[in-house]
């Protein structure tokens, strides 16, 4: 079955820089789009980045100048680069993935594998 297991999650001050990593199995990885999503308490799921099958990028408008998607398809693996971290990026981190999915990928409902979420907390 499809498994996706995030790593890379933690404790960083205001300003710091994080590294995210989604390894996933179980699919024909190079035919997913490979999203990451974020909830805050009280929030709902927040689209952040999405890295689709046909190569292209797209960025939230949290994410634009700050946080930076990649994949390795040969390690069936996507990361998420965080810079110039901020108080109100706290939240767990959710990686996902849809198979062949190439629009509307900011929503949560189009994905239907995810991943058990990652902790980054931003502290001042």
């Amino acid at each position: 079955q499809v498994q996706l297991v995030e790593s890379g999650g933690g404790l960083v001050q205001a300003g710091g820089s994080l590294r995210l990593s989604c390894a996933a199995s179980g699919l024909t990885f190079g035919r997913y789009t490979m999203a990451w999503f974020r909830q805050a308490p009280g929030k709902g799921r927040e689209f952040v980045v999405a890295s689709t099958w046909s190569g292209i990028t797209y960025y939230g408008d949290s994410a634009k100048g700050r946080f930076t998607a990649s994949r390795d398809d040969a390690k069936n693996t996507v990361y998420l680069q965080m810079n110039s971290l901020k108080l109100e990026d706290t939240a767990v981190y959710y990686c996902a993935a849809a198979s062949g999915l190439n629009n509307s990928y900011w929503y949560p409902s189009l994905y239907p594998y995810w991943g058990q979420g990652t902790q980054v907390t931003v502290s001042s």
